[in-house]
């Protein structure tokens, strides 16, 4: 894969394989997707997965599958095929970029921007707690910061693997400009010189994300407020790397319904629930979107295409959002509604309970047809076939029975029975005609049609569109139903031929 030109947007998505993806930071995928998809640009994929300690096992391939299901697909990272492998700044795993941190260390001793730090664990711990006891903030006191050769020496002697600390200006003021927050401005003083290596060698967060970030040329750095804070930090960085920092956007935090902050720790749902439970992707794409940003013409329902149209870091908003399943669900069923026949039933027929539901696939197409306006997820479609398939309970029985003693109702029963029994062909349009016609033989349409019908072959007065009941069901079963029906509400009658239409 060829390098993108230097004005190139180039976004990306850096999750850690800590866990499984949940809504939270699903949303930060899809505005950078969204954005970088806007301006013809590169979204990067990164996993940093420097915290060996708290990686889960498995987490990294269900990260990947959650973003395949959104369709959020990248151009740089994990799972790329290219002539550059995964391309131009890989590795894109930060375990396997040690080099690549060591290298930048390095260069910021040589400037003096960073220097070799030598306190223990135990002194830098003793130092926090006396800080705490004085009622002060906790900061590195600079102990290393001004070390001879010869005290350096000293401790190398001594055995003490020193960490690399940033030199954080003493006085002053860092300005953040962020598109969502505005201009925002940390006073140097309260930051102290902060390890960027570790005195094992591995890079802690803020290092290599500027380090990464550098090198894989991101433009825009779309992420959530809590990561406002770490900012300062990393712009110091940038310019002591001799770089420009990107477009920091700071989204707003996406809370629960109970207003609690959504995240693993708080019950936050993985999104391969969601998945599982068959959610349209579209409208997890859709809803994610609208969570801190609006599209200017105030409509929720939005195709993929016109997000991408539509999308902008200045319609992010800076108050905290609320995460509202029934929403989601909403939107769910709108996109759901919107499917083209053949595209749903192929995407449904992987969640019917095919013992259950025994449908042939001469049939699925006309039952997915007859639920479809009541499907919010592809999975509900086993609670919406069992009109099909199902027998009569003994409510349904006894619903039946009571309205076929009206004699209408038992007349209906009968002309549809007349025509039914030897119809062809045994199609959804010729049913709904022969239903038709039993209707105006006995001067029944409507309500005084339809729902004896129902009644007697399902049992209830409402349900799926009656011709494509009719249809699925298939002839040998609706014949018995409405033989049964005849039978359990008054004495068998012969069924002669229908009339002449």
């Amino acid at each position: 894969m060829p390098s993108s030109p230097a004005d190139t947007v180039r976004t990306r998505f850096a999750p850690s394989p800590t866990g499984s993806l949940h809504v939270g930071n699903a949303r930060v995928a899809v505005l950078n997707w969204l954005f970088a998809r806007k301006h013809n640009g590169v979204f990067v994929l990164r996993i940093e997965d420097t915290d060996v300690e708290r990686n889960v096992p498995g987490a990294e391939a269900e990260i990947i599958e959650d973003l395949l299901w959104l369709g959020l697909e990248w151009q740089e990272g994990p799972g790329v095929e290219g002539p550059e492998g995964e391309g131009p700044a890989g590795p894109y795993r930060q375990s396997q970029r040690g080099p690549i941190y060591r290298d930048a260390a390095a260069r910021l001793l040589e400037s003096g921007a960073a220097f070799r730090c030598y306190c223990t664990e135990e002194e830098l711990e003793a130092k926090r707690q006396a800080a705490l006891a004085r009622g002060e903030t906790p900061r590195y006191d600079g102990a290393c910061r001004r070390l001879t050769a010869a005290e350096a020496a000293r401790h190398e002697r001594a055995g003490r693997q020193p960490a690399i600390r940033f030199r954080v200006p003493e006085t002053g003021t860092i300005e953040v400009h962020d598109v969502v927050r505005g201009t925002v401005r940390f006073d140097a003083s309260t930051l102290g010189d902060f390890v960027i290596l570790r005195s094992d060698g591995q890079p802690t967060y803020n290092f290599a994300v500027v380090v990464d970030d550098l090198a894989m040329r991101i433009t825009h750095v779309i992420r959530g407020v809590g990561h406002l804070s770490n900012t300062p930090r990393q712009v110091l960085l940038y310019e002591a790397l001799g770089a420009t920092p990107p477009v920091f956007a700071h989204v707003p935090t996406v809370l629960g319904p109970d207003r609690q902050k959504l995240s693993k720790r708080h019950g936050a749902r993985p999104l391969a629930d969601y998945r599982r439970e068959g959610y349209h992707p579209d409208a997890m794409v859709n809803y994610l979107s609208l969570l801190g940003w609006s599209s200017p013409s105030g409509e929720e329902f939005l195709t993929r295409e016109r997000l991408i149209n539509e999308i902008s870091l200045e319609r992010i908003g800076q108050s905290d959002v609320v995460f509202d399943p029934e929403k989601l669900r909403w939107l769910s069923a709108r996109h759901i509604e919107r499917m083209p026949l053949p595209e749903l039933v192929e995407v449904v027929s992987e969640y019917v309970d095919r013992e259950r539901f025994p449908l042939g696939e001469d049939v699925l197409p006309a039952a997915v047809a007859a639920v479809r306006s009541h499907l919010s997820t592809f999975s509900e479609i086993n609670e919406h076939l069992a009109p099909f398939v199902s027998p009569l309970d003994d409510a349904g029985r006894a619903a039946r029975d009571a309205a076929l003693v009206d004699p209408e109702a038992r007349s209906v029963v009968e002309a549809a029975r007349r025509r039914l029994a030897h119809l062809e062909p045994w199609d959804e349009a010729s049913v709904g005609e022969a239903v038709r016609a039993a209707g105006r033989e006995v001067g029944a349409s409507g309500r005084r049609l339809y729902e004896p019908l129902r009644l007697a072959l399902i049992g209830r007065p409402h349900g799926p569109p009656l011709a494509a009941t009719v249809f699925v069901l298939g002839r040998a079963v609706v014949l018995q139903r409405l033989d049964e029906a005849l039978a359990a509400s008054g004495p068998g009658r012969p069924h002669p031929a229908p009339p002449a239409a």
